[in-house]
C-alpha cells in the first residue's frame, strides 16, 4: 500500500471520527467519576420510570376492572370483583 493511499484512509477515517464525536465519548469514558455519576442518574431515572410506570398501569387496569363490574355481565362480573377485592385486600 503507497503512502498517498494510507494517508488518504488516515484523513477519511479523521473526519469520520469527528463527525461521529468520538474524541468527546473517549474523553467521557476516560473519566471515570463522569461515567460513575452518570450511570448513577441513569438508574435512578430508570427505576422512577418503571415505579410510575407500573402504578399508573395498575391504576387504570383496576378502575376499567371496576367499571365493568358495574356492568353485571354474570360471569365476568363476579371474576372481576373476586379479583378487584384480593387487590384491596394486599393494599392493606
Amino acid at each position: 500500500m503507497s503512502f498517498r493511499k494510507l494517508r488518504k484512509q488516515v484523513e477519511e477515517l479523521n473526519k469520520v471520527m469527528q463527525i461521529a464525536n468520538i474524541e468527546e465519548i473517549i474523553y467521557i469514558l476516560g473519566d471515570k467519576k463522569k461515567m460513575f455519576f452518570r450511570n448513577v442518574l441513569a438508574g435512578i431515572g430508570r427505576g422512577i420510570g418503571v415505579g410510575i410506570g407500573v402504578t399508573l398501569i395498575t391504576a387504570i387496569i383496576i378502575y376499567f376492572l371496576q367499571k365493568i363490574v358495574l356492568l353485571n355481565i354474570p360471569w365476568i362480573g363476579n371474576f372481576v370483583s373476586d379479583i378487584v377485592e384480593i387487590v384491596q385486600r394486599k393494599q392493606y
